[in-house]
């Protein structure tokens, strides 16, 4: 086939598929149907509501804390000595009681140290008891000394006795004088000298008793790094034990939560010249809930007992001191174990709000807008103004007013005045309201 005849066959055939277009084309109009008109107006929407009033809320702050002792003891030497004696349970883990003898070291040095301060102290009360019944005894003869110089003075006057004779009578008198003064002075340094023995006899006994380590508290140990016979020099660390009586958890908290929380229970005029927070602000009043991370429903009940000072440099958080006391009183091992060192917890942190306020589902909220039901059952679109959100609800501070009601559904489309089928949602009005008394799951949607 020459090329002329292959251009006519491709012309051919855009000519037949413009025909077969133009046939199709021409069917299409012939067949179409006119809009139908109906003069009926649209079904109305279905839609659940609450009816929205001012409610009691509770604010909550929540973050995450290591658990820790709220009192540590790390056993140090502050004597030398070999180990005599070792509680047989002294290993990491376990629980002692309260006056449990834990170590001893060997008393032996220290107790002749306080036999040698005691004989001291004994020799230099007998020492004074003596030197007291000399210089009585030097008085005496110094009074004697004193009237024989007398009488001699005025019978030299008289010239009945020689020079000489008077000289040496002077010259035993100022002797006599010196016995006593040297008597009195040797008084008078005794009390320093028993001051330095009763100070070295203070010190031994100190250092006898520190021989002994003896539980200051019902514990748990921990790392222990000492043995029977062992010699332990001063300074040298024994052993660490964590006291059973509470446990605090440093929770990092955000700052907005916290300031918000804070805020709720400071009174409205703080006096001046306080530098406790505490004083401040009633710590008391905020309610404290933790619970083990991975364990649900393992949890304890805790108070505030302060902020730390600053903010976490990761974080910027808060940091919150949360306290439990006993932990372990009410622990059943494995199903409920107490809280103790390094266990992470989530903390919350609730107060009651000083006053009532306008609560809706997060859910209800469509990019700053709620949707209404007006008297007529017309849906109503109103931008509101939020304060905050918390656990899936939000508090409304403009732009709602009591006894309006809130659409619960998300519509699709939401067309301002489109008629509304109304159904009051009671159940999740009750939901609502408990959910902001802080009585119901945070999680669970109203």
């Amino acid at each position: 086939m020459t090329g002329l005849a292959q251009r006519l066959v491709r012309i051919l055939a855009v000519v037949i598929g413009l025909v077969i277009g133009v046939v199709f084309l021409v069917m299409f109009v012939i067949n179409r149907q006119s809009p139908e008109h109906r003069n009926s107006p649209p079904a109305p929407t279905a839609v659940a509501v609450i009816e929205v009033q001012p409610l009691p809320f509770r604010l909550e702050a929540r973050g995450h804390g290591v658990a820790r002792p709220a009192e540590t003891w790390q056993a140090v030497a502050n004597v030398s000595g070999r180990v005599v004696e070792r509680h047989p349970q002294l290993e990491s883990g376990a629980l002692l009681h309260e006056g449990t003898l834990l170590l001893a070291l060997d008393p032996s040095r220290y107790e002749l140290a306080i036999a040698e301060a005691e004989a001291e102290l004994a020799q230099l009360e007998a020492e004074e008891a003596n030197t007291r019944r000399l210089l009585e005894l030097e008085r005496q003869s110094l009074d004697l000394a004193e009237q024989e110089l007398s009488r001699i003075e005025r019978l030299a006057a008289t010239g009945s006795v020689s020079t000489s004779q008077r000289d040496t009578q002077r010259r035993s008198t100022v002797g006599q004088r010196q016995a006593v003064a040297s008597l009195e002075n040797s008084l008078a340094l005794l009390p320093a000298q028993r001051e330095r023995a009763s100070v070295r006899l203070a010190q031994a006994r100190r250092d006898l008793a520190d021989t002994r380590f003896v539980a200051p508290y019902d514990l748990r140990l921990g790392e222990v790094e000492v043995e029977l016979h062992q010699f332990v020099g001063v300074g040298q660390r024994l052993f660490e034990a964590d006291s059973l009586a509470a446990a605090e958890v440093e929770a990092r908290l955000p700052f907005s939560m916290v300031r918000r929380l804070l805020g709720s229970v400071a009174p409205a005029e703080l006096e001046p010249g306080s530098l406790d927070l505490s004083e401040r602000i009633d710590l008391n009043s905020i309610g404290a809930e933790l619970e083990l991370v991975g364990a649900p429903g393992v949890g304890w009940t805790g108070r505030v007992v302060r902020v730390a000072s600053g903010l976490d440099p990761a974080t910027r958080a808060v940091r919150v001191v949360v306290r439990v006391e006993h932990p372990w009183r009410d622990a059943r091992p494995p199903d409920h174990p107490p809280l103790q060192r390094d266990m992470y917890t989530r903390v919350k942190l609730s107060a009651s709000a000083p006053e009532t306020s306008m609560v809706v589902p997060v859910s209800a909220l469509h990019l700053g807008e709620l949707y209404l039901a007006d008297e007529l059952d017309r849906l109503v679109r109103r931008p509101v103004s939020v304060a905050f959100k918390q656990g899936g609800l939000a508090m409304i501070e403009a732009g709602l007013v009591p006894g309006e009601r809130v659409v619960l559904d998300d519509l699709q489309p939401a067309i301002e005045g489109m008629p509304l089928s109304v159904r009051r949602d009671e159940a999740a009005e009750a939901r609502l309201t408990a959910r902001a008394r802080g009585e119901s799951p945070v999680g669970a949607r109203p």
